[in-house]
């Protein structure tokens, strides 16, 4: 399994960006994807989340400023963020959940990261 992240980049506070995550392999079921946020020098820490059923939820510093989505046709998650902020700036990395044809069970998968960067 291979998840592929996109649309990171540099942007001006307040301005927006969307990411992109599409999961690929020997898929058979994706549960919960979710973006998880790491600041310079900080842990990585979950922003957002999204069930198979379409149920999502936020950590509270980005609630009414992100939006995660996702097309399950495609095995894909997206997060849309608006509002910037300088302390947004990090990597971000997926997450998903997910039962392959190759292994057993459902086990964590994390892509590599695309950088944002927000300028003040």
């Amino acid at each position: 399994v291979l998840l592929v992240e996109s649309g990171g980049g540099l942007v001006q506070a307040g301005g927006s960006l969307t990411l992109s995550c599409a999961a690929s392999g020997s898929i058979d079921s994706i549960d919960t994807m979710a973006w998880y946020h790491q600041a310079p020098g900080k842990q990585r820490e979950l922003v957002a989340a999204i069930t198979s059923g379409g149920e999502s939820n936020y950590t509270g510093s980005v609630k009414g400023r992100f939006a995660i989505s996702r097309d399950n046709a495609k095995n894909t998650v997206y997060l849309q963020m608006n509002s910037l902020k300088p302390e947004d700036t990090g990597v971000y990395y997926c997450n998903a959940y997910i039962r392959t044809r190759v292994i057993s069970g459902f086990w964590y998968y994390w892509g590599q990261g695309t950088q944002v960067t927000v300028s003040s």
